[in-house]
């Protein structure tokens, strides 16, 4: 089991990298036919790149590191983790589990969605995780979903499993500014906030974002913090590679 935690900072991390948006956007022009209807703009792609610094924090640990990241929509997320020019760790998600790879120790963790949805009172799935990486809206929109104009926002009301999402649409852009998550239960929740698009081609992309945790554990409420930082952003027009192979001689944890 201590492994296994030892684990969840990099598991964090690559479910909820890439996430970003902004109140400054470079470079981005809008033409809205309808500001009073929420139609929330999302990133459409074939396969993606990109480059990020991240800082994790949390009570025990303080990590900074920076991470290549392509993606093949539909089918796969490949991160590789980096610190000090040493390549420190890769992740492989797929459709069906997320494989993390301790490149220093020689090890590696298999986590499958059934699991980690029940750990977390949320539904976690491929799909999910891509959105997120994209900013995109983490469940799909439903006519039994409830929005409404607040302001400068469009507060969209989702339930996923026990957990209640409220989506912050900028009425302005229809891109998402901010996401909130509570599972009422256990109180946890997660608060993602964007910034900085830009453009990736036709699309405005998040280059940055903060995302704050605050869950219960035996010793009390913990509170976990992860910035990202992306330097570089793309759309890809030819397939990708996604080096990924478990070596013989390491040890699933």
């Amino acid at each position: 089991m201590k492994n296994k935690i030892a684990a969840f900072p990099c598991l964090l991390i690559a479910i909820i990298l890439g996430s970003g948006c902004s109140n400054k956007f470079q470079g981005v022009t809008w033409n809205l036919l309808d500001k009073n209807k929420l139609d929330v703009r999302e990133i459409d792609f074939e396969y993606f790149s990109g480059k990020a610094k991240i800082n994790y924090k949390d009570e025990e640990l303080d990590i900074k590191a920076r991470a290549n990241v392509r993606i093949k929509k539909d089918s796969a997320i490949w991160i590789a983790f980096s610190a000090v020019g040493i390549q420190g760790a890769r992740c492989m998600i797929s459709q069906d589990s997320i494989t993390i790879l301790n490149l220093v120790k020689k090890e590696y963790y298999v986590f499958n969605y059934d699991s980690l949805s029940k750990q977390f009172n949320f539904d976690v799935n491929f799909d999910a995780i891509q959105s997120v990486a994209l900013g995109n809206l983490i469940k799909p929109y439903t006519k039994g979903d409830h929005s409404e104009r607040v302001d400068d926002f469009y507060q969209l009301k989702q339930k996923s499993g026990k957990v209640e999402m409220t989506n912050f649409v900028s009425a302005e852009t229809m891109k998402i500014e901010r996401v909130e998550m509570l599972e009422p239960s256990s109180k946890n929740t997660a608060v993602i906030r964007y910034y900085d698009f830009q453009l990736v081609e036709e699309h405005a992309f998040p280059y940055s974002a903060i995302i704050s945790l605050f869950y219960k554990a035996n010793t009390g409420t913990l509170n976990t913090v992860i910035e990202f930082e992306y330097n570089k952003a793309e759309i890809e027009h030819k397939p990708l590679k996604f080096p990924f192979s478990i070596p013989k001689k390491y040890e699933r944890k």
